[in-house]
């Protein structure tokens, strides 16, 4: 077990996609030919870094970005199969970066393409964990939507406002928020964690909401919601938060039940059956599940890695499979 970091995200050369075809037969579909290209660089700061890409055949059920920190710990990122670009964010200043972005089929990597970029010099750390607020209006000087010159519509002014909190637990917070003008491509939630370390979340562009999970009881926390569109920040909003005191039963048995009567309609019954168990490697498993009754809005995958810290992975609503890197 010890040796499975070593060959998590950062192969010595790239596997063609003839050697993973074979392993990935599970219906007529799948073995027509995907073939991924031109990963580069769309943009970089201090601590992100922008990711663009192309798929000439297809397509691909998912991607997996991996790299490796600072720390050289290995990281992955789970991607939409319909997605051509991506925010790479939490990285360190004047720091060299090799991603491999993999595309997926049938549970299994059948192509891979690489590339390297170096971060930004420093800029005090402001643009990851300021001290203060920073209203809209400052931050668009900084991240002007003009560098982002895919369409007319992107240049739209997009506003992002009231990062609010719908519910706490001792563990976790969820936290809603509203659009009045966009869209937003994604979103990223920053904030520091109890040993005061940045952690950041990309959200889907579609959402309103996230749960955090994995928080320290009794700990106060500051979270900035930032609204990314063409790989640039343009819009932000912050509130903080203090967890609840830790409760004498495990405070999850009332989590899902208690905290979602947002409306009658999510009311209606929802069904979550059959976690299995689809594929597994030496440093991933593939996991399955269907939706017998209703629809649920998103799922959050939550267990404990090997050194037992908890990680959570949000999915999103329509997804029925997803790889644990």
């Amino acid at each position: 077990a010890a040796a499975v970091p070593e060959d998590l995200p950062l192969p010595s050369e790239e596997p063609q996609e003839e050697k993973h075809q074979t392993e990935a037969p599970p219906s007529a579909t799948p073995p027509a030919r995907a073939v991924l290209k031109e990963l580069r660089v769309s943009s970089i700061t201090p601590d992100a870094v922008g990711l663009q890409w192309s798929v000439p055949e297809g397509p691909f059920d998912s991607f997996m970005l991996q790299y490796r920190d600072a720390q050289g710990q290995p990281q992955a990122l789970p991607i939409n199969g319909g997605s051509r670009s991506v925010t790479v964010p939490g990285l360190s200043p004047s720091h060299r970066y090799r991603f491999h972005l993999y595309g997926l089929r049938g549970g299994k990597r059948v192509y891979h393409t690489s590339t390297e970029a170096v971060t930004d010099a420093d800029s005090l750390d402001e643009p990851l964990m300021p001290s203060e607020e920073l209203q809209p209006e400052d931050s668009q000087p900084k991240d002007p939507p003009v560098e982002s010159p895919s369409t007319d519509a992107p240049l739209a002014r997009a506003v992002l406002r009231e990062l609010r909190v719908s519910s706490v637990t001792p563990n976790s917070v969820q936290l809603q928020w509203s659009v009045t003008k966009g869209p937003f491509d994604s979103f990223i939630l920053q904030y520091r964690d109890a040993q005061g370390q940045p952690q950041a979340r990309p959200i889907d562009g579609g959402s309103h909401s996230v749960t955090v999970p994995g928080l320290s009881p009794s700990h106060r926390y500051h979270f900035h919601l930032y609204g990314l569109r063409g790989g640039k920040r343009i819009d932000r909003v912050s509130t903080d938060i203090v967890t609840e005191e830790p409760q004498p039963e495990d405070p999850k048995a009332k989590d899902p039940q208690t905290e979602g009567p947002a409306s009658e309609t999510p009311l209606a019954r929802a069904v979550l059956e059959e976690l299995r168990v689809s594929s597994v490697t030496p440093n991933s498993v593939g996991l399955q599940w269907s939706v017998p009754e209703g629809s649920f809005d998103s799922f959050m995958l939550q267990y404990r890695d090997a050194q037992g810290q908890p990680q959570a992975l949000p999915i999103d609503g329509g997804s029925r499979s997803v790889t644990v890197p």
